[in-house]
C-alpha cells in the first residue's frame, strides 16, 4: 500500500510518503475508516468482515486526471498536424455531434468505464458547446457515484459556426449547468473557456463574472502550449503583457484554476501562478504527439516558487487515458530538461499532486481515516514481461519505476469509487 501526505518534490521523502508492504484498508459508508499493517488492523475487524485479498499487488489511491476531453476519445490516434490544424480537422469536427444526447450519452459511458479501466478515479473533463453534452457527461459520472470535475465549452469566434455561442448565452447556460450539478453527489463544475483565441474580450469577462459569482466552482483552459497560438493569441489581445496577463486581466487565476500544458511560460508567469495558487495540467503524451515542446516540472516545481501541477492525458490529442503511460512520458520530458523524475515524485504527480493542483487533497489522493475511499489496486505483475522484469526489481523505487514505464491499463486489477468495486480485470 502506497500513499503520499506531502510533495515529495519539496519535503523529504521519508516524511511524506507512506508504505506499507502487507496494508489493509477498511472501507466504510463510501470512506476510508482506518488503514494500517494488516497484522494489527485485521484484528479489529468485526466478526464476519471477510478482507479482499489482493497480494502481489499494490493499492494505491485512484489516479487523478487534471485535463481531458471526453468528446475527443472519438479522434484519439487521429494522424498528423500540430495544435491549431488539428483543432480544425479533428476536434472542431467531432464536437459538433455532441448536441446529441444519445452521442453524447455513449462517448461519455465509454470515456468512463475506460477511465476506470486505467485506474482513473477523478478527472477534470472539457464537454462541448453544447448544454446536452454536459448533462450526458454527469449524468454517466452520477450513475457511477465518481468524483468528476466538468463544464460546457465557451467560445464566440475562430471556431465553426455550430460550435459558437455569444458571451450572454454562454453565461446563462453555464449559469443554468451550474445551478443543476454543482455540488450534487460528487460532481463539480468548471467554467471552461476554451482559450483565449476562441473567447472574445466580451466573453472573457463574463466568464471573469461567472466564476466570482460561483465561489467553490472551477476554471480550466489551456496556456502556451505551441509557439503559433502563443503568437496568435497576441495578435488577439495586444494590450496585454503576456499569455498568462489575458486570463489574469478577466479574474481567470487563483485557486481552483488549472491550466493544461503551459510548456512555453516564462518565468515571471509561473512566479504569478506560484502567487496566485493557479494550477498547471502537465499533458505529455499530448505535447509529444503535437509536436507541442516539453514541459519543464523540475522548474516549473522549483524549491523557490513551486508552482501546483498536475498530470493529464489530454485526450484526444494525448495517445492514453493510462496514467502509467502518462507518466513514461512523463518520465522522458523531464530527462530532455535534465531533471530525472523519480518514481516516488511521479506516482506523488499522479494521485496527492494531482489533487493538490485540483485543491481536492482533503477529499481524495491519499489514503488515510476520512478520505473518500477511491483506490486503485494495481497488479505489478501485469504481464510477461512486467512479471520477468519484477524478478529483478531491487526494492520499492525500482519496483514503481518498472510499473511507471512498461505498464499500461492492463495493470489495473480493481478500481473502487466510494468504497465500491466498479471496475475488476477479468
Amino acid at each position: 500500500m502506497l500513499s503520499f501526505s506531502g510533495d515529495p518534490f519539496q519535503s523529504d521523502l521519508d516524511t511524506v510518503m507512506h508504505y506499507e508492504s502487507d496494508g489493509l484498508v477498511w472501507l466504510e459508508d463510501g470512506r476510508i475508516k482506518q488503514v494500517g499493517p494488516a497484522v494489527q488492523l485485521l484484528r479489529q475487524l468485526p466478526a464476519g468482515m471477510e478482507p479482499v485479498d489482493y497480494r502481489d499487488c499494490l493499492i494505491l489511491p485512484g489516479f487523478i486526471d487534471c485535463h481531458t476531453h471526453y468528446p475527443q476519445l472519438q479522434v484519439i490516434g487521429a494522424f498528423g498536424e500540430q495544435l491549431i490544424d488539428w483543432l480544425n480537422r479533428y476536434a472542431y469536427v467531432t464536437e459538433q455531434a455532441f448536441g446529441d444526447p444519445e452521442c453524447a450519452h455513449e462517448a461519455a459511458r465509454i470515456f468512463l468505464r475506460e477511465t476506470l479501466r486505467a485506474g482513473t478515479t477523478t478527472a477534470a473533463v472539457y464537454c462541448t458547446v453544447h448544454s446536452a453534452s454536459v448533462d450526458s457527461f454527469f449524468e454517466e459520472s452520477e450513475r457511477l457515484n465518481m468524483r468528476n470535475i466538468a463544464g460546457k465549452l465557451l467560445m464566440d469566434r475562430n471556431a465553426p459556426e455550430p460550435l459558437l455561442d455569444s458571451p450572454q448565452r454562454g453565461y446563462d447556460e453555464s449559469k443554468a449547468l451550474i445551478n443543476k450539478w454543482h455540488g450534487r453527489g460528487r460532481q463539480l463544475y468548471a467554467i471552461t473557456p476554451r482559450f483565449a483565441a476562441t473567447s472574445s474580450a466580451e466573453q472573457m469577462e463574463m466568464a471573469g463574472a461567472l466564476w466570482s459569482e460561483h465561489p467553490g466552482t472551477y476554471l480550466q483552459s489551456h496556456i502556451a502550449e505551441n509557439r503559433d497560438e502563443m503568437t496568435w493569441v497576441k495578435q488577439l489581445y495586444p494590450e496585454r503583457a503576456d499569455y498568462l496577463d489575458v486570463y489574469e486581466h478577466y479574474g481567470l487565476l487563483g485557486p481552483r484554476a488549472i491550466y493544461g500544458h503551459g510548456i512555453h511560460l516564462t518565468e515571471s508567469e509561473l512566479q504569478r501562478c506560484y502567487e496566485t495558487g493557479t494550477g498547471i495540467a502537465h499533458c505529455p503524451t499530448s505535447n509529444f504527439f503535437l509536436g507541442s515542446g516539453c514541459f519543464d516540472l523540475g522548474n516549473a516545481k522549483r524549491s523557490s516558487r513551486p508552482v501546483r501541477v498536475g498530470l493529464a492525458s489530454d485526450v484526444g490529442a494525448g495517445t492514453s487515458l493510462s496514467m502509467l503511460q502518462t507518466l513514461n512520458e512523463a518520465y522522458k520530458a523531464a530527462q530532455f530538461n535534465g531533471f530525472p523524475l523519480n518514481p516516488a515524485q511521479a506516482f506523488y504527480l499522479a494521485t496527492r499532486g494531482s489533487a493538490e493542483a485540483l485543491y481536492l487533497e482533503e477529499r481524495i489522493g491519499g489514503i488515510a481515516p476520512g478520505m473518500e475511499a477511491d483506490l486503485l489496486v494495481l497488479d505489478l505483475h501485469s504481464t510477461p514481461l512486467i512479471e520477468y522484469r519484477m524478478r529483478h526489481a531491487g526494492d520499492l523505487m525500482e519496483a514503481l519505476f518498472i510499473q511507471m514505464t512498461l505498464a499500461d491499463e492492463r495493470a489495473t486489477r480493481a478500481t473502487y469509487l466510494a468504497g465500491s468495486l466498479v471496475y475488476e480485470r477479468d
